[in-house]
């Protein structure tokens, strides 16, 4: 595709020129974007089916447009996903972009979605500056502050004050790192140190073996759900919790997808996160029957609610619309929307289009044979400082 073409087309979205996809009849597309392959696979199939139960529930036709849903496999390449996200505007005409599983991905998409005036909802990446980059970001998922934070002063308010951060090396685990250090130094604890881990191939064994040897109170972990269950064998393995140290962190490390195979060695580990899916509400546990009915015993996790979510934010925004919003009418439309989620009430903040949401502690026990993570604490409707 020609740069050419592609700017000819936002500046017809600008100026109004392009009537066909407003046109009451015309489907109404939405382009989403996710990793189905590649080592972030688990994330794209969790969002998808997701994806696909919201519309199973709610029909595919909101004001009177048929929604399509177009599919893409970015593969969790950063390069990937802006490609597919011009392709989606530009030769499948779609209203809105979703999806996007990292950070990187939803950052190549930013620039597409501004220069295009396309709504672009984040279902997944949580770096806290992500939405700010573009006007026409709105987010489902949950930032890093959200979890980070709310763990930091759970752990302090509960007498734990000296600690070590173990991140994955990259734009969420420094994320991650900056909020807790920042919360636990300003309650008066102690972060002795900061240890970071390679985003590829990553080795635990070297970074726990310092954590056991700056003797702290907690260790604070952020990494993507797939190696956390690595990471909790070795915490095992390696003595550290018979040591004395406790094993506290951000919700993905105890993923409910993932929570069963991490056998023992997870219970007893306190998290902080904005969905389990053992939230005791009438909603969530419609949504948690349905999607095991659907996904054959697939428990969802905090991907899944994302996409859930995020879909439920592009309908209702086509229904305030009256089936005819594009582009910034639409993310106007999105922008201050609540209502009651799988994982409590939450909020698209009028002002700059993340999420505001309760944040729970959790804490990991097995019910009925299964793990679980069990709420055990609330902080109602956190919002990231940072926009």
């Amino acid at each position: 595709m020609k740069k050419r073409s592609f700017i000819s087309l936002a500046a017809c979205a600008v100026l109004g020129l392009s009537t066909s996809v407003m046109a009451q009849g015309e489907p109404f597309r939405v382009g989403l974007i996710l990793p189905m392959t590649g080592p972030f696979a688990s994330t794209g199939k969790q969002i998808e089916a997701a994806v696909k139960l919201y519309m199973a529930q709610n029909g595919s036709t909101v004001a009177g447009r048929k929604v399509e849903v177009i599919l893409k496999d970015d593969a969790g390449v950063p390069d990937g996903t802006k490609r597919l996200a011009q392709e989606l505007i530009v030769n499948d005409k779609v209203s809105v972009i979703a999806g996007f599983g990292l950070t990187p991905s939803a950052l190549a998409a930013g620039a597409i979605a501004t220069q295009s005036k396309t709504p672009a909802v984040i279902m997944a990446a949580a770096t806290s500056s992500v939405v700010a980059t573009s006007p026409f970001f709105v987010r489902t998922s949950y930032t890093l502050y959200q979890s980070a934070s709310t763990m930091a002063e759970w752990a302090t308010k509960n007498k734990i004050t000296r600690f070590v951060t173990l991140v994955s090396d990259y734009g969420p685990g420094l994320d991650a790192e900056k909020n807790f250090t920042e919360k636990v130094n300003a309650s008066g604890g102690k972060v002795v140190a900061e240890l970071r881990v390679p985003m590829r191939n990553p080795d635990f064994a070297p970074f726990l073996q310092r954590v056991r040897d700056e003797k702290p109170e907690a260790v604070f972990v952020f990494v993507p759900s797939g190696p956390g269950a690595a990471l909790m064998k070795q915490f095992t393995e390696r003595g550290l919790d018979k040591a004395g140290i406790r094993l506290i962190g951000d919700g993905g490390i105890t993923d409910d997808d993932l929570l069963n195979e991490m056998g023992d060695s997870a219970q007893g580990v306190v998290t902080s996160f904005h969905y389990s899916a053992a939230h005791d509400s009438a909603v969530n546990k419609k949504f948690v029957a349905d999607f095991n009915a659907a996904n054959k015993g697939m428990r969802p996790n905090f991907m899944a609610v994302g996409g859930y979510d995020g879909m439920a934010v592009i309908y209702k925004a086509l229904e305030k619309t009256r089936g005819q919003g594009t582009g910034q009418a639409l993310v106007d439309a999105m922008k201050g929307l609540s209502f009651e989620s799988p994982r409590g009430p939450i909020t698209i903040d009028a002002k700059t289009g993340d999420i505001v949401q309760d944040v729970y502690i959790r804490k990991v026990e097995r019910r009925n044979g299964q793990l679980y993570n069990i709420e055990i604490d609330k902080i109602k409707a956190v919002k990231d400082p940072g926009k």
